[in-house]
């Protein structure tokens, strides 16, 4: 007879993404990172993006990993005039590289506001 080991814990749920309001508030703050960079003309508000490149799981990133981002480069509901991460994302990344690569220096640029 097999003797069952009772010693092995159920897998456990991953931790959420740690959240930070007021750390998003600071992102929206900011002008959106692809029209800097690029030198565009803004012309919607910022929204806080979180980062799904280069990612191994549908798990939402931590708020402190969010970018800058205009309508037009993050949903392109309101500014169709701009390509949209959320609508092309392999094309949006061609053109002006992974999301992560934009967190540091958005980091960055909200800490030098606190």
């Amino acid at each position: 007879m097999s003797r069952i080991d009772t010693d092995i814990q159920p897998e456990q749920k991953p931790e959420k993404a740690e959240k930070n309001p007021a750390y998003l508030r600071q992102v929206r703050s900011l002008p959106c990172c692809i029209c800097y960079h690029f030198d565009m003309v803004q012309t919607s508000p910022t929204t806080a993006h979180h980062v799904f490149h280069g990612r191994f799981s549908n798990r939402k990133t931590p708020d402190r990993m969010a970018i800058p981002l205009c309508d037009g480069h993050h949903q392109g509901d309101r500014d169709t005039s701009k390509l949209a991460i959320h609508r092309s994302k392999q094309e949006w990344a061609e053109r002006y590289g992974e999301d992560h690569t934009y967190t540091a220096g958005t980091q960055d640029a909200v800490d030098g506001l606190i």
